[in-house]
C-alpha cells in the first residue's frame, strides 16, 4: 500500500515526462499544469491569392481536374472542335485550343479573377444552371498554382489578346496572333506548392485519369471533334457524330452492336442513350457513363436505379456497361453540391428513381432471344430515329409457315427411327396443307398433343397422318415453298436439329446455326411465368394425390408454422406431420415436374433467411428464381424434337429470354459466314 508521499512523488516524476498538450482551439501547445490558455489569434481577412490556393486544393485535385475545367468552358463557349496536348500527364503542360466564341480583350484579366463569371448573374440563374460551369472559380485557382497563359479572340475581332498569371499576379493583355476561339496554357502545375506536388502520381497514371476525363466529355458531346495529344504523339482523335459512333469508338464496336437502345421519356423527364447488353457485362465499372443535363455524375439514386434494372439478367460477378443520359429541368436538380460537380441532388428523387428503373426494365425485357437490337445500322454505327422500336419484333407466323419451314429445314435430314416419331407431330399438327380436310379423328390427337405441349390450339380439321416411312422423303409440291411470301420468314431461333450431350439444342435459323442451353433457357421462361403468375395473384396449384413426406430440422417445422399464409401465395401447401417431418399436398403448377422435396427445402431456406415479409416484398424474385432453377429441365435429360421446338418458341416469346435468371447467356448464333471461315470456304 503507497503513502500519500509516495503518490505525490508518482505524480510528480509522471508529470516530467507527459508531453504538453496541442490546444486545436488556440493552436498554443500548453503543459498538462498550465490553467489559463494564451489569447487566440486575431480573425483577419486572408489574402486573396490564398483564397485560390485553398479553393485550388478542392477544385483542381489533379492535372485531370484543370483539364476539366478547361474543356467545360471551351464547350460552354460553344466549341465545335477542341485541341488538347499534354506533357508528363498534364504536370509539366496542359493546352486546351477550341475554336469557341472567344473572350473580348477587356474581360481577358477579369476572367482569372475569383468568382468572375459570365454563366450566371443572380439566385435565379444558380437555380437552373444549364451549363457546366458557373462558379467562375475555376481559371482563378488553377492560375495561383501554376504559370497560366490565356489568349482569345472573340467572334468578329480582327485581333487576337493575351494575358499571362504567374503567383496570382495577371499581366496587362498584349497583341497575339490566333484565329478564332481561345487557347489556354498551364505550365508546371502545383510549382508553387511542393508539398501539394508530392502527392501527384506517376506520368502514366495523372495521364490516365487526363484521358478518362476526355473520353467522359467526348461522350456527353458527340457532335464536337476532339484530338489528344501526349508527349507530341497524337493518342486520340474523335470525329464529329453521332452518339453511336462516338461510343463505339470509346466504348468498342460490340458494346454499340449488342447494346440495347433506350429513349423513354414522362413528362419533362426523358432518358436515352445506350445500356449495354446484359451477356457482355464488365468486371468492373470502367464502362458506366451516366451524364445529367450533358454533365458526368456518379448519383446513389441513379446506380441503385441501374442496379435494380439489371439485377434479373446480370452475371452477379459482373457489372453493367452502359451510355446514358437523362434529361430533365434544370430547377429539378442542384448541381452545386459538390467541388468538382461530380455529385448532384435531385429536387424529387424518388420520382427519378422509378421513372428510371421503369424505363430500364422495359428496354431490357425486349432481350428476347433471337432478337437483335434495333435503332442501331450495323454497317454506319448510327443510330436510327428515335421513335423506332427498341428490339426487332419476332416475325408473326402461321400454322401454315412452321410446317413449311419445318419440313424444308427437317425432312432432308437423315432420320433416325428415334427421330421420325417425334417428326410425325408436324404432320399431325399441319396435315392441312397437302391431305383433304374431310377426317377428324386425328383432330383428337392433335389437340391433345397441342396440350401435352402447352401450345395454342390448331383448327379442329385434320386429314390422315401422313405414314411415318414417307417422312424421310418429303412430298410438298417445291411451288408451294417457292412461292412463299416474304412473311414466311424463319423463326428467329429457327428449327431444332438434335440435342448435344443432353446440354444443348442445336437449330437451325435463316443465318446459321443456333446454340441454346436449354437449362438456362428454360430456367428463364419458368421464372417469367412465376413472376406474371405471382403478380397476378393467380398461382395456380398442382394438388398431389399421394403427399410427399420428408424429415425437417425443427428450424423447417417452425417456418412452415409461421409463414402459411407466404407458402399458400406462392403455390405451396406444405403441413407439418410430426415434429420432425413435414408433407408437401400441393405445389406450383409450373413447378410440377420438379422435384417438390427439394424443392420445398429451398424454398424454406430462403424464408427462413430473409423472412416471409421481405420474400413477398423486395425479395420475391430471388425466391421465384430458386423456384425456377429447380423447376427448369436438367441437363442430360433428353428432348424429343417438338419439345425442343417448343421451348424455342416459348424463348422467342419471353421478356429477357438472352439470359437466365442469374445472368448467364441461353443461346448464341453462328453465322454461315463465320463457319465458312472456320471451314477456309470461298478463300
Amino acid at each position: 500500500m503507497t503513502t500519500p508521499n509516495q503518490r505525490s512523488n508518482f505524480l510528480a516524476s509522471s508529470a516530467a515526462i507527459v508531453p504538453k498538450a496541442y490546444s486545436r482551439y488556440t493552436g498554443i501547445i500548453a503543459s498538462p499544469d498550465q490553467h489559463t490558455l494564451a489569447p487566440m489569434p486575431r480573425i483577419q481577412q486572408l489574402p486573396d491569392h490564398l483564397i485560390n490556393q485553398i479553393a485550388a486544393g478542392e477544385v483542381v485535385e489533379r492535372p485531370a481536374s484543370a483539364l476539366k475545367e478547361l474543356l467545360e468552358n471551351s464547350l460552354d463557349a460553344g466549341s465545335q472542335s477542341l485541341n488538347i496536348e499534354l506533357l508528363a500527364g498534364g504536370t509539366k503542360l496542359i493546352k486546351v485550343i477550341d475554336d469557341g466564341c472567344g473572350i473580348a480583350k477587356d474581360e481577358l484579366p477579369l476572367a482569372l479573377h475569383r468568382h468572375a463569371t459570365s454563366k450566371i448573374r443572380d439566385l435565379e440563374d444558380l437555380q437552373k444552371v444549364a451549363t457546366l460551369g458557373f462558379r467562375g472559380e475555376g481559371l482563378a485557382s488553377i492560375a495561383s498554382v501554376s504559370r497560366l497563359t490565356l489568349s482569345s479572340r472573340e467572334q468578329g475581332s480582327d485581333y487576337a489578346w493575351r494575358v499571362d498569371a504567374d503567383n496570382g499576379h495577371v499581366s496587362e493583355p498584349e497583341p497575339t496572333s490566333l484565329s478564332q476561339g481561345s487557347a489556354i496554357e498551364i505550365h508546371e502545375l502545383y510549382y508553387q506548392v511542393p508539398a501539394r506536388r508530392k502527392f501527384l502520381k506517376s506520368e502514366s497514371t495523372e495521364y490516365a485519369h487526363c484521358n478518362d476525363m476526355v473520353q467522359r466529355l467526348a461522350l456527353a458531346n458527340p457532335d464536337v471533334q476532339f484530338t489528344l495529344t501526349h508527349n507530341g504523339r497524337a493518342q486520340l482523335r474523335l470525329l464529329a457524330g453521332d452518339l453511336a459512333k462516338r461510343a463505339a469508338a470509346i466504348l468498342g464496336d460490340e458494346f454499340v452492336a449488342s447494346g440495347v437502345q433506350v429513349d423513354e421519356g414522362f413528362g419533362g423527364l426523358r432518358l436515352w442513350g445506350i445500356t449495354g447488353s446484359p451477356t457482355l457485362g464488365k468486371s468492373s465499372r470502367d464502362a458506366q457513363y451516366f451524364f445529367v443535363n450533358g454533365r458526368f455524375v456518379r448519383d446513389k439514386v441513379v446506380q441503385h436505379a441501374l442496379r435494380e434494372a439489371y439485377r434479373d439478367v446480370l452475371h452477379h460477378d459482373k457489372h453493367a456497361a452502359y451510355c446514358l443520359f437523362l434529361e430533365l429541368d434544370p430547377e429539378g436538380v442542384d448541381v452545386n453540391v459538390h467541388p468538382t460537380k461530380i455529385e448532384v441532388r435531385f429536387r424529387e428523387s424518388q420520382a427519378i428513381y422509378r421513372f428510371m428503373l421503369t424505363s430500364l426494365k422495359k428496354a431490357l425485357a425486349g432481350t428476347r432471344a433471337g432478337t437483335t437490337p434495333a435503332g442501331i445500322d450495323p454497317e454506319t454505327g448510327e443510330i436510327a430515329a428515335p421513335d423506332s422500336s427498341v428490339m426487332a419484333p419476332a416475325p408473326t407466323l402461321t400454322p401454315k409457315n412452321y410446317a413449311e419451314m419445318a419440313y424444308k429445314q427437317q425432312g432432308n435430314i437423315p432420320l433416325q427411327p428415334r427421330v421420325q416419331a417425334p417428326m410425325a407431330f408436324y404432320d399431325t399438327m399441319f396435315g392441312d396443307l397437302k391431305r383433304d380436310q374431310n377426317n377428324e379423328s386425328n383432330a383428337v390427337g392433335a389437340e391433345n398433343l397441342l396440350a401435352s405441349l402447352d401450345m395454342p390450339a390448331m383448327p379442329s380439321t385434320r386429314a390422315p397422318a401422313i405414314p411415318l416411312g414417307a417422312l424421310a422423303q418429303p412430298t410438298f409440291n417445291p411451288a408451294v415453298i417457292q412461292n412463299a411470301s416474304s412473311s414466311d420468314t424463319v423463326p428467329p431461333l429457327g428449327f431444332a436439329l438434335g440435342q448435344l450431350h443432353g446440354v444443348y439444342i442445336l437449330a437451325q435459323n435463316a443465318e446459321g446455326l443456333i446454340v441454346v442451353d436449354m437449362h438456362a433457357a428454360h430456367e428463364r421462361v419458368v421464372y417469367e411465368q412465376l413472376k406474371n403468375a405471382l403478380d397476378l395473384q393467380q398461382m395456380p396449384t398442382q394438388p398431389l394425390l399421394i403427399p410427399h413426406v420428408f424429415p425437417a430440422d425443427k428450424h423447417d417445422v417452425a417456418t412452415v408454422e409461421d409463414n402459411a399464409a407466404t407458402l399458400e401465395a406462392i403455390g405451396f401447401e406444405i403441413s407439418v406431420q410430426s415434429p420432425t417431418q413435414l408433407a408437401i399436398r400441393s405445389l406450383p403448377m409450373l413447378l410440377k415436374d420438379a422435384n417438390p422435396i427439394e424443392l420445398a427445402q429451398a424454398v424454406l431456406k430462403d424464408i427462413r433467411t430473409v423472412g416471409a415479409s421481405e420474400v413477398l416484398a423486395g425479395r420475391q424474385n430471388e425466391l421465384l428464381a430458386t423456384m425456377a432453377c429447380h423447376g427448369s429441365v436438367r441437363a442430360n435429360r433428353s428432348l424429343t424434337i417438338p419439345e425442343m421446338n417448343a421451348l424455342l418458341r416459348q424463348m422467342e416469346n419471353t421478356e429477357r429470354s438472352g439470359q437466365c435468371n442469374h445472368g448467364r447467356p441461353t443461346w448464341f448464333r453462328m453465322t454461315l459466314s463465320e463457319l465458312d471461315k472456320m471451314f477456309m470456304r470461298g478463300s
